[in-house]
């Protein structure tokens, strides 16, 4: 997959192409739907797919400091993408220069003069251009006057057990991260079609959970990354370096209260494994909650409560 910062050197005789454009932050069920449908449209006509997205989110530039929690780093967001057979993952920057187009001037400048394409698929709430002034609608009439064929995508989601048949939640960024806030991690993977993941840099903690004989790596997450309620969870650690050795691990967010802590970590002890991992590139993908965050009354208590815990860990790693 080849992999643009900007479309001011596409390739020379770059030809044309089939277009999808979102911010796809978490590629959940249904960006993956929206690019598998992308894939197959371009695979149809014998060209190129591309995923267009941006950076940074358009919400900070627009309105600083309304960053929303990010579910994918760049980084993360490419290498799914890739796992769906996407030829081209281009990141478009954004500006307050580029929020300013309208919607004929975005589709006459990116993606017919930038990229050439023959076709754009889109989710049928899309929106774009100077105030989201353009829709699907906008973008089909446009299509007919530069030459590419628009589709609006049916979003994905599914029917809520128990509810009546026109009961469903749709699959969205902003609902994986109202269950990710919640500590439902379950239904986040649901959404995700995978548990949701922090990467991060292993820091050095106040070596507590050591003394206790719980060593834990601390996990240094990105600015604006989405972390669970607060609580323990069981999950998967991987090591950059070993990205197909997942190990066992439970998994604590929160502040220590038994200790008066107040800074807020993340924190993974990692079973049946004698290593340091400080300053190595992790990450921790959420598998189960197991319970919320609790002060006890002191250390024993803590180190009683994290025995259970780390069996609870082993049961439930072993069932999924």
């Amino acid at each position: 997959m080849l992999r643009w910062r900007g479309l001011n050197d596409l390739p020379g005789g770059w030809g044309r192409c089939v277009v999808t454009i979102g911010v796809f932050d978490g590629v959940h069920r249904g960006h993956q739907a929206l690019i598998n449908r992308t894939v197959e449209a371009a695979a149809r006509r014998g060209l190129p797919s591309v995923v267009l997205t941006f950076d940074p989110h358009p919400s900070e530039v627009l309105r600083p400091g309304s960053h929303p929690a990010q579910l994918t780093t760049l980084r993360r967001k490419a290498e799914l993408v890739e796992r769906l057979g996407v030829d081209v993952f281009a990141v478009l920057p954004f500006t307050l220069e580029l929020s300013k187009l309208t919607p004929d001037e975005f589709v006459h400048e990116v993606l017919v003069d930038k990229l050439h394409a023959a076709a754009v698929i889109v989710g049928e709430n899309f929106t774009f251009g100077h105030k989201a002034a353009g829709d699907v609608q906008t973008l089909r009439t446009l299509g007919k006057r530069f030459g590419f064929v628009a589709q609006g995508a049916k979003l994905q989601g599914r029917h809520l057990p128990g509810e009546q048949d026109d009961s469903e939640i749709t699959f969205s960024s902003t609902y994986v991260r109202s269950c990710i806030d919640a500590g439902d991690v379950v239904a986040a993977a649901d959404a995700l079609g995978r548990p949701h993941r922090l990467e991060g840099i292993v820091v050095r903690g106040d070596g507590r959970g050591h003394d206790l004989g719980f060593p834990t790596a601390n996990l240094s997450a990105p600015r604006y990354a989405a972390i669970p309620a607060d609580g323990v969870y069981a999950g998967w650690f991987t090591r950059a370096a070993k990205p197909d050795d997942k190990l066992a691990a439970a998994i604590s967010v929160g502040t220590n209260p038994t200790f008066s802590g107040r800074e807020r970590t993340v924190e993974a002890f990692v079973l049946d494994v004698d290593e340091d991992f400080y300053g190595q590139h992790v990450a921790i993908d959420f598998v189960s909650r197991l319970r919320g965050q609790i002060a006890f009354d002191g250390p024993d208590a803590l180190v009683e409560k994290m025995t259970a815990d780390v069996a609870e860990t082993r049961r439930v790693l072993r069932e999924v």
